[in-house]
C-alpha cells in the first residue's frame, strides 16, 4: 500500500494539472482526465513542443532519492543537456518507449565516448527517469526488465519533482518526456510515448549545438 502522504501530494498534482488542462476544452488529456477510463494513465498523442531560448522561463530545479537509494540532483547536471522521462511500471506506453529511451541514452553515452558528437568536448547529456507510483522494488524490476540504465527518482512520496514541472511544463500526461537546456529551462516536452529514437537525438543534438 502507498503511504498517504503520497497519495495526498499526487492527489492535488492531479487536480492541479487538471484546472490547467480544463482551460482548453477541445484538449484530449483534459477529456480523458474527466472521463475516469479506469486505464490508470492519461496518454498524451505523441505531441512535440519546442521552445525558443527567450521562451523557457527559468531553471528547473529538482532532486530525489533513486531507485538505487542515491541522490539525484538537478544542480549536478547543469552544463548538461538533460532528458527528463515521467513513468511508472504499470503505465503500458512506458514499456513501449523504455527502449529506445535507453538506446537514445546509450547513443549519446558511446558518441562521447569516442568524441564522435560534433559538439564541445565539455557537453554532455544527462538522462533521469521520474517514477511517479511505483515503490523501489517494482521500479527495479522494471529498470531490470527493460534494461534502463539511468536513474530514476522515486517521486511517489513526496511528488516534489512533479510539482517542481507543475508550472511552466506541467507533465499532465504519463509518459512525458521533457528536455532541459543547458541552463536547467524546459527547452522541448515529447506528450506521450516516445516512438522514434531520431525525435529526440534530433532535439538533444539541437540544444548541444546551441551553445557550441
Amino acid at each position: 500500500m502507498r503511504p498517504r502522504a503520497g497519495l495526498t501530494i499526487l492527489a492535488a498534482f492531479a487536480a492541479a494539472s487538471a484546472l490547467l488542462l480544463t482551460g482548453c476544452t477541445s484538449d484530449p488529456l483534459a477529456d480523458q482526465y474527466r472521463e475516469g477510463s479506469g486505464k490508470n494513465y492519461i496518454a498524451g498523442d505523441g505531441t512535440i513542443s519546442e521552445y525558443a531560448a527567450d521562451q523557457r522561463g527559468e531553471p528547473i530545479a529538482f532532486s530525489g532519492e533513486t531507485v538505487e537509494g542515491e541522490r539525484f540532483d538537478s544542480a549536478d547536471t547543469l552544463g548538461d543537456v538533460t532528458v527528463v522521462n515521467f513513468w511508472y511500471a504499470g503505465c503500458a506506453p512506458c514499456r513501449v518507449e523504455a527502449p529506445i529511451l535507453e538506446e537514445v541514452s546509450q547513443g549519446f553515452a558511446s558518441n562521447a565516448d569516442t568524441d564522435a558528437i560534433d559538439a564541445p568536448a565539455d557537453s554532455g547529456v544527462t538522462f533521469v527517469g521520474v517514477n511517479v507510483r511505483d515503490q523501489a522494488g517494482t521500479a527495479a524490476s522494471f529498470e531490470k526488465k527493460y534494461g534502463v540504465t539511468y536513474p530514476s527518482i522515486l517521486d511517489v512520496e513526496s511528488g516534489s519533482a512533479q510539482l517542481a514541472f507543475a508550472g511552466p511544463v506541467p507533465p499532465a500526461a504519463v509518459p512525458t518526456t521533457i528536455v532541459l537546456d543547458r541552463e536547467g529551462r524546459v527547452a522541448a516536452r515529447i506528450l506521450g510515448q516516445l516512438t522514434d529514437a531520431s525525435i529526440l537525438e534530433s532535439i538533444v543534438d539541437g540544444l548541444l549545438a546551441e551553445q557550441a
